[in-house]
This record gives structure tokens, sequence and C-alpha cells, in this order.
């Protein structure tokens, strides 16, 4: 089990003048460690784009510690939001409405809507009382590259952009939160996550699934994310100790992330087995990944996760971490599969 840790009021404190002075802080969630400013003030949100090198269209979710600030974020709350908001928060879905006409452009990417969540764990609660306003948080990583699940992810990654890191442990989930748009009378499923589509329909029964060419922008929609910097390849089940020979094959040292053991021992390749239990997979990915992507391989194979509702979040972060970007284009528009 994770060990979910609380934060001393020291360190509370020192993050909350932190935003107060419009700086950056990092702070667990249950999903992934988010980058935060002060959603209000938005000079402090620039911030986070200049730290991971965010495309300035790309909206960012605000983070609250209760549904009942929502009015003021958001200029109508639809029925099925409040129904979802009823039955998942606080927890790991986040909820695209319309915004409130108060609520800056660099937040929403410019767009008519906003990107709201109440996040489940404790110190991401701590954090959000303490400060009494809305947090917008990103992943808090590099623009395009693996989400932090550890506090010393995002030190690595971040180094001094980030004015104060609070400290959780481990995430308990290790992906993002899955993302419903409810605009008008469309509920919409544009990111999965933790919660399926089966939990949301049980709230909202003509739920859509997939984003189409009228939904919001949200993060993680772009064709290239999640990824390490080693390329990295989706592998069919039962050719993955085939590929890892071959590839390996002259000295090039191989790395694998399995399901299971190898068949029998590869020279030069670097397995790890993360098993096949959907919701520890999810947890360990990202840790994983980065594992494998510092072991000084060449190359990453990944054997194809089962089908399924069970691992279609890990399924995305997959897809989208095995899509190469093309040289000179930093938004993913262009990205081409391996």
């Amino acid at each position: 089990m994770v060990k979910v840790l609380r934060a001393s009021q020291v360190d509370i404190d020192a993050a909350v003048q932190a935003l107060r002075d419009g700086d950056l802080v990092a702070f667990p969630t249950e999903t992934v460690y988010g980058l935060g400013a002060n959603a209000g003030n938005p000079a402090a949100v620039r911030k986070i784009f200049d730290a991971k090198g965010r495309p300035p269209l790309h909206p960012v979710i605000v983070h609250l510690d209760s549904p009942k600030f929502l009015h003021r974020w958001v200029c109508e709350v639809p029925p099925a939001a409040s129904r979802l908001a009823e039955r998942f928060w606080p927890g790991p879905m986040t909820l695209v409405m319309p915004r409130a006409s108060n609520v800056h452009d660099i937040v929403t990417g410019g767009q008519d809507t906003v990107a709201i969540r109440v996040p489940s764990h404790p110190m991401a609660q701590q954090l959000l009382t303490a400060f009494g306003g809305g947090i917008a948080a990103p992943s808090a990583n590099r623009f395009g590259r693996l989400s932090p699940t550890r506090a010393e992810h995002v030190r690595d990654e971040l180094g001094n952009a980030v004015r104060v890191v609070l400290d959780g442990g481990e995430s308990q989930i290790g992906l993002e939160s899955t993302i419903v748009s409810c605009v008008g009378d469309r509920v919409q499923l544009l990111r999965p996550g933790a919660v399926t589509a089966s939990q949301l329909r049980e709230v909202a029964p003509d739920l859509i699934v997939g984003a189409d060419a009228f939904s919001a922008r949200v993060p993680g929609n772009l064709p290239a994310h999640y990824a390490p910097n080693t390329p990295m390849s989706i592998v069919p089940p039962g050719e993955i100790d085939a590929q890892a020979d071959s590839a390996s094959s002259g000295g090039k040292r191989i790395a694998v992330l399995a399901q299971r053991l190898p068949l029998k021992s590869h020279a030069y390749v670097t397995w790890v087995n993360a098993g096949r239990r959907p919701d520890q997979y999810a947890h360990d990915l990202y840790a994983n990944l980065r594992a494998l992507d510092t072991a000084g391989c060449q190359q990453i194979l990944v054997q194809d996760v089962p089908e399924g509702e069970r691992w279609d979040a890990v399924r995305d972060r997959l897809q989208r971490a095995a899509t190469r970007i093309t040289e000179g284009d930093d938004t993913g528009a262009n990205a081409v599969l391996p």
C-alpha cells in the first residue's frame, strides 16, 4: 500500500507564502505531482509555462479544495457536472465547464471553458485549504515528458524553477486524472484515467467517449505526450522476446517493459516485469519508464497491454509516449507513430 504523508505546518506555510508571492510550488496529488501557481495571478501562471516549456494555448487545470467554490471559476454548472462532482469528488476526475468571466485566458488557453479538479490527496487538501484559492497545476515536469510520481522526480527535472516542493511520497494512482467535458447537454470523456467510462455512465448514461472537432482542448490531448527521452516502441505481447533479441544484436543496449519475466536470458537487455494488474502497472508506469530512460539504453520496447477499459488509461499514455514529434514541432501536431 502507498504511504500517504501529511505536510508540517511549516511546510504548508512556506508553500502558501510562495503562492502568494507569485512563485511556483510542486505538490502531490493522488494522480501525479502538480506544478502549482496562484490561478488568479496571470503572471504567476505564466511561470508554469516557462518552467515546463509548455505551449501558450495549452490549458491548465484549476485545483480547488471543495466544489463549493466552483462559482468563482465557472459561469454555469450543468446538471451532469453536479452529479459527477457529487459522485467522484474529491478524486481523480477533472471537469471541463463554461468559464466565469474573471478567469484569465492563460488558464483556459483562450477557450470559453475551464478545467476544474478537487483532489483527494491529504497534502493537496492541506495546501488548498490553507491557501484559500484556486491553484493552477499541470504535472510538474517538462512539457510532453514523463509525469512525476515522486518529489525527487520534480527536483531532478525542474530544479530551482520551483520554490517549494512538498513531499507526499509516491502518488497513489500514478496516472493523470480522467477528464470529462460538461458543456451544454454534452458529456464527453476527453482523457481516460482511474475513473472509467463505465463508472461515469452510471451517473451520465449519455456519455460520449473520445474527442471530436467540437471538444475543448485539454491537458494531455496531443498525439505525442508522456514520453521518455529514449525512443520507445510498443510490441505485440507474443513478440517481445524475439524483438528484444533482434534489437540487441550486435551489442546494442535495449530496455524492455513487459508484463512477465523474459523467456530466456537476453544479452544487452534491461528487462522490467511490471506485472499484469492494471492498477499496479499504472501506479508504477512512469517510475518504470524513468528508470529505463536512465539505463543507458538506445531503445525502449514496451509489451502491448491487454484490451479492456481497466487498461484504457495505460494504453492511452503508452500510445502517446511512443509517438515521435517531428523536428522543430513542439506541439505534437505533426507527430508520427514509430
